[in-house]
């Protein structure tokens, strides 16, 4: 879990099966209190216009989505006796775009693409800031990401290179004493190379 401040609110963003998962409950807690929060996620589902995006979503997205359930919310959708919940529409449409995690640090994420959509329901200028902000901690991410993708390739050409000189330079009848000084030359070797 990583958290980014948008607007001075924390946002949790959450990486399940290499996706990022935006909190809608953080984002909806920074329009209103957090009581309400839940209350904001339900009705934004209610409206015709998300529930369709989240299914042209899932559609795209998923190829086992639940297409007959969608449409059976779809004509519904806007009513006002239409309710349905985050986990009902998880159960009956078989969704990945949307979860709900239970517990201390619980709450409703969407996937960024349906978090950046919720945002525009909540204020225009927060969705911005929320993009902006993710963008930042994905640019940060990646900085990392090269470090340690260089370490990793350090690493395997560090096998690479002593099994090279165990095969090719190492005379059997040396002590091991010795034998750290003939790797500790060539690694001097490779280093003034470098």
């Amino acid at each position: 879990m990583a958290k980014i401040t948008v607007q001075q609110s924390e946002v949790t963003i959450l990486t399940f099966q290499e996706n990022d998962y935006i909190s809608l409950t953080d984002m909806a807690n920074a329009k209103e209190s957090g009581s309400r929060a839940a209350d904001i996620i339900k009705n934004w589902l209610r409206n015709r216009y998300s529930l369709e995006f989240m299914g042209i979503w899932e559609m795209i997205h998923k190829p086992n989505f639940k297409v007959v359930e969608f449409d059976h919310f779809k004509l519904q959708a806007g009513l006002p006796s239409f309710v349905m919940s985050v986990s009902e529409w998880i159960e009956k449409t078989a969704a990945i775009g949307i979860l709900v995690k239970k517990g201390k640090y619980g709450g409703t994420f969407a996937h960024k693409d349906i978090a950046f959509e919720f945002g525009s329901a909540i204020s225009v200028p927060f969705k911005l800031y929320l993009i902006e902000e993710f963008q930042r901690l994905k640019e940060e991410e990646q900085k990392q990401l090269g470090w340690t993708a260089r370490r990793e390739l350090s690493k395997i050409n560090y096998h690479i290179h002593t099994d090279a000189i165990k095969q090719n330079l190492v005379p059997i009848e040396l002590t091991p004493h010795q034998i750290s000084y003939v790797y500790a030359n060539e690694a001097d070797v490779l280093n003034v190379a470098l």
